[in-house]
């Protein structure tokens, strides 16, 4: 265990260190403990309209994830983890992993 002391980070502090141009969202406390349904930081980075660059964001999104065909959003406490090996080929993830990535930034 390292003897380093870090706290996580709120919005503003995410949008300096990853070089994002702005947050969006309501701000959410830092917390060393997410579960399933809580909102949390992302980091996402998409195709400007009309350009070819990217733009990074800090956004507030909600730990889980609601498939398509879900009629309501109680789901998303159950899906929580994919395994790398293959989030491509299961149904429940494979639209996601393709289209709306994000980072989680998590601190030791």
């Amino acid at each position: 265990m390292c003897g380093r002391f870090v706290m996580p980070r709120a919005s503003a502090d995410l949008v300096s260190i990853f070089h994002a141009a702005g947050a969006k969202g309501p701000e959410v406390m830092p917390s060393w403990n997410v579960a399933p349904t809580q909102r949390i930081n992302i980091v996402t980075e998409r195709l400007l309209p009309d350009a070819a660059e990217t733009q990074r964001m800090v956004e507030t999104a909600r730990w889980g994830l609601v498939p398509v065909w879900a009629k309501d959003t109680k789901g998303a406490a159950r899906l929580i983890n994919a395994r790398s090996e293959t989030v491509t080929e299961k149904p429940s993830f494979r639209s996601a992993a393709a289209r709306r990535r994000g980072l989680v930034p998590a601190y030791l």
